[in-house]
């Protein structure tokens, strides 16, 4: 059979950017629709997929995106809660079903959520009721589409993986909601994705929508309990409150996991109503091969082995957050002005520019961030308590970013391997904030000036900061030379305040983050951390 032209929307998200290669493996040809095309850019797979800049609001750019399209693969959804997200999501919908018609396109298939058959639709929380109502509005328009209903999906990074995984390694003793007793029907990641490769050769006059499950029927409790067994901690202690509602419940998965509230609410929500598969037809048109759906505590092994091994290729955080800034670094043409506050550092190093690289791209997560541990921490948590992401997402992968990457309460905007790393802040500000740092050779290193942290009311070009550098030179042939600056762009007066505020203690924080990265591309061995 010859390959199809595929559209994915919402491929820089956690199944979007898994399904991109599985499509490509399959023999397809691959059009990716994101509003961010340069966080695609360092995927594995973006050389072999064509990427368009758009928005499924849009109906101009889809329009764009849908031409010379046989399928087409909708994977996008609001996560805010904010006023009017439902009529964005059913709005996004009928554009894309319009222009998707227009455009010839032969068939949508459509990832939703699995929603309990003996609740209407508008008893469901927002989050579950929108997610229907896109799914019927997609079978509601004139191209044959094919909407898939999960609840509960198991693999690497994702949200549910991650709830689940954190609260039963950090709690020996739970108290929990209610809903730990409600059943499930968890699913393999690699089942999705298998079923969704499948869809898009299912016959033009199958419109529907199928509900996809594993083999396994469980309760949120058992789920924690053989997460555990698989896991090879010690049993755990399970206390059911019946007092904590969704709302106290998405809190307290806030405080204990890297999911931050925004993202936890919606999760608790879904759990509070049985999902359990009515049907498993998807098998008449998808067959399941040997050993497949994958059973529970399968699927919760090959997920713990790829976090193991460092080779989690997507996350729940690869998708932007409620709330998180994503203005470009001011520098860009379109900003247009207005005060931007830097701080500047600079140290000649002792070690050679890839071992400097190494330590730099190595940042975060459990790598930390290389002074005053404890104030990075504070702000972390003054950060979820707002309701911002914190700093425990930690990353990826362990050695290695790319673009789009979240790495705590920043995201790669922009990685030049072996020379520039530029974070921009996702935490809860009154402004937008970034943080570079870059690594230079540096055979004759001058002496080193003091720091600079005025503000600088210029936009100035998007190039290397000027030398500006903090503290005395290393002692010896210096290799390489490490230049960090942080930005802050203030919105309002409250935005001015906050940096005035907080600009005492830059020399502790940032001055202290450039000396101990130095040291540790000088000393591999040492903790500085």
């Amino acid at each position: 059979m010859t390959g199809l032209n595929c559209l994915v929307t919402g491929a820089t998200g956690y199944i979007g950017g898994r399904l991109v290669p599985e499509l490509l493996d399959a023999g397809h040809r691959v059009r990716c629709l994101a509003r961010s095309p340069e966080k695609l850019r360092d995927h594995a797979w973006a050389g072999r997929a064509e990427v368009v800049r758009g928005d499924v609001t849009d109906a101009r750019s889809v329009a764009g995106a849908l031409h010379g399209i046989d399928v087409a693969y909708y994977l996008v959804h609001a996560l805010d809660s904010g006023s009017g997200f439902e009529e964005r999501d059913r709005a996004a919908a009928r554009v894309f079903t319009e222009q998707a018609h227009a455009a010839g396109v032969g068939r949508i298939v459509y990832l939703g959520g699995l929603t309990p058959a003996d609740i209407p639709v508008r008893a469901l929380s927002p989050h579950l009721r929108s997610r229907a109502e896109v799914g019927e509005i997609l079978l509601a328009g004139a191209v044959p589409a094919a909407v898939l209903r999960a609840a509960v999906i198991i693999g690497s990074g994702s949200a549910s993986f991650e709830m689940l995984r954190y609260l039963t390694e950090r709690l020996p003793v739970m108290v929990t909601p209610s809903w730990v007793s409600t059943r499930c029907q968890p699913i393999a990641v690699r089942d999705v994705l298998r079923y969704l490769v499948g869809c898009a050769t299912l016959p033009p006059d199958v419109d529907r929508a199928f509900d996809i499950g594993g083999p396994d029927v469980v309760t949120y409790e058992e789920m924690m309990r053989r997460y555990a067994a698989v896991a090879e901690l010690p049993h755990r202690l399970i206390l059911r409150v019946p007092m904590l509602t969704p709302g106290l419940s998405s809190h307290w998965i806030g405080l204990v996991t890297p999911v931050p509230r925004a993202l936890a609410r919606p999760l608790a929500e879904s759990l509070r109503h049985e999902v359990v598969c009515a049907e498993h037809d998807i098998a008449r048109y998808v067959p399941d091969p040997p050993g497949a759906p994958i059973g529970f505590d399968r699927a919760l092994a090959l997920a713990l082995r790829r976090v193991r091994e460092a080779d989690v290729t997507t996350r729940w955080s690869s998708a932007s957050l409620p709330g998180a800034p994503s203005d470009p670094l001011p520098t860009d043409p379109d900003w247009a002005g207005g005060s931007l506050y830097t701080d500047r550092r600079e140290r000649a190093v002792d070690a050679s520019p890839d071992a400097l690289w190494r330590v730099v791209e190595g940042i975060g997560g459990e790598n930390g961030w290389y002074s005053f541990p404890l104030a990075w921490a504070v702000r972390g948590w003054l950060d979820r308590l707002v309701g911002g992401a914190g700093i425990r997402r930690g990353r990826r992968d362990a050695a290695r970013l790319r673009v789009g990457d979240s790495l705590d309460f920043w995201r790669v905007e922009e990685i030049r391997p072996g020379r520039l790393l530029r974070l921009r802040a996702e935490m809860r500000l009154p402004g937008l904030a970034w943080l570079e740092m870059y690594v230079d050779p540096d055979p004759d290193p001058a002496p080193d000036p003091a720091p600079d942290s005025a503000p600088d009311p210029d936009h100035g070009p998007d190039s290397d900061p000027a030398p500006d550098p903090e503290g005395p030179t290393v002692a010896g042939p210096a290799r390489a030379r490490y230049r960090q600056r942080a930005l802050f762009h203030p919105h309002g007066l409250l935005g001015h305040l906050y940096w005035w505020s907080v600009s005492p203690f830059h020399a502790v924080v940032f001055g202290g983050m450039a000396r101990n990265i130095a040291r540790a591309a000088e000393h591999p061995d040492s903790d500085t951390r």
